[in-house]
């Protein structure tokens, strides 16, 4: 794997593919958990409740499959390049705007259309990706690949440990005009995806044919890509105000907890993902996934700043374990014409249906204790995936291209 990343002569430039997917998505991640560090903060400054702040995050998940649509067409018809920089162009305006929003209402507009972007740019940058990557280094790559959103995770807690006290809010969200450079080097570096070219669709009816045909395996992904937002969503965008709410954590020690935590996150991506290449995709899923259930009673019950931390640490490992096979596993299993649009628009609408789960656990809150809402919700999530894995396919190994 070294070797390939390493590679910069003029003959193997794949390397720059699989960073963009990896850049894109990290920023991309960045911007959407800006919002979760501040949800205090902005509804002070607009003055709502907060689970209104909550509301704007539901509106941003939302809204993504319409992305993965507009930006997996495009990307099935014209090539994987030119739609990701228009994705990143758009994602980063969007973001810049949020910063200048003046009250509640075009705050909770501009994040749904900042939902658009962010549905877009997983669907092409993981094809682009998956596309690059040697067949034998795929399972590694993935879990590097996803492991972005760990990273944009981080970065936000980063932004909310030092950015918030030194220059406000507003400033969080203007750092998200930096991701619009990385549309630059897609332009000079990146190269298209050969396999799209060998596999290109002459219409864009081509490509919805291709994955009506293919209805009983994506709403197969649909159902399973619905319960894995349920994973990673119900652990993470509630945890910082978990811990400040329920064992009254300062908010700057959340933050480094935050931190933490992704860590684990993007340990857990890498080693499952290339644990999937020997184990096969589900399997490797379903180990990340039995790491996760048994550190749930530590997680959600447990008392004192660092054993919560380790515990965390420890549940983001699986958590992203699990989603690190993710884009390996969908490109694996979609239509070769439609590879742009169907691992994506699957991922994004198991978003839509998924999107109300903060509001679902912040309403249990109130009824059985956050505590129990956290773990309960998170244990019927993972039996439910194990379910659907057991019951499911896999096409490890497949061929991109042509030879």
């Amino acid at each position: 794997m070294a070797n390939f990343l390493a590679d910069k002569s003029p003959g193997n430039t794949n390397h720059h593919a699989v960073l963009a997917g990896f850049l894109g998505w990290t920023l991309d991640a960045f911007d959407f958990f800006v919002v979760i560090f501040l949800f205090d903060t902005l509804a002070h400054q607009f003055g709502v409740t907060k689970k209104e702040i909550v509301l704007t995050t539901t509106a941003t998940l939302a809204m993504r499959p319409l992305g993965a649509l507009l930006f997996g067409i495009l990307a099935d018809r014209y090539g994987r390049r030119v739609p990701l920089m228009a994705n990143v162009i758009y994602f980063s305006v969007i973001e810049l705007l949020c910063g200048f929003a003046p009250n509640y209402t075009v705050f909770l507009i501009l994040r749904a259309l900042f939902g658009i972007g962010m549905g877009g740019e997983w669907g092409v940058g993981a094809s682009l990706a998956m596309e690059a990557a040697p067949k034998k280094l795929r399972g590694i790559l993935s879990g590097i690949l996803q492991s972005g959103y760990s990273i944009g995770y981080l970065l936000a807690a980063l932004a909310y440990r030092f950015v918030l006290p030194a220059w406000g809010w507003r400033s969080m969200f203007w750092l998200g005009a930096v991701p619009a450079l990385l549309a630059l080097y897609i332009r000079t570096k990146v190269p298209e995806s050969e396999a799209w070219k060998q596999n290109r669709a002459a219409s864009t009816s081509q490509v919805l044919r291709a994955v009506l045909g293919q209805w009983k395996r994506f709403l197969y992904l649909v159902i399973l890509m619905t319960f894995m937002m349920f994973l990673s969503h119900g652990t993470q965008d509630l945890f910082p105000d978990f811990l400040h709410e329920v064992h009254k954590i300062a908010p700057k020690v959340v933050a480094n907890v935050a931190i933490f935590y992704n860590v684990g996150a993007v340990v857990g991506a890498i080693i499952f993902g290339f644990a999937s290449q020997a184990l096969g995709r589900r399997k490797g899923m379903m180990a990340a996934l039995a790491l996760s259930l048994v550190t749930i009673p530590f997680w959600a019950f447990g008392h004192g700043v660092y054993a919560l931390a380790c515990a965390a640490f420890v549940m983001q490992m699986g958590v992203q374990g699990a989603w690190g096979v993710i884009p390996v596993h969908l490109n694996e299993m979609s239509a070769d014409v439609a590879r742009g649009l169907m691992p994506g628009l699957a991922y994004q609408l198991g978003i839509l249906i998924a999107s109300p789960t903060n509001s679902i656990q912040y309403v249990l809150r109130d009824h059985v204790g956050y505590q129990w809402a956290m773990a309960g919700f998170e244990i019927v999530t993972i039996v439910a995936l194990a379910v659907l894995l057991l019951c499911g396919t896999e096409q490890h190994g497949k061929d991109f291209t042509h030879t």
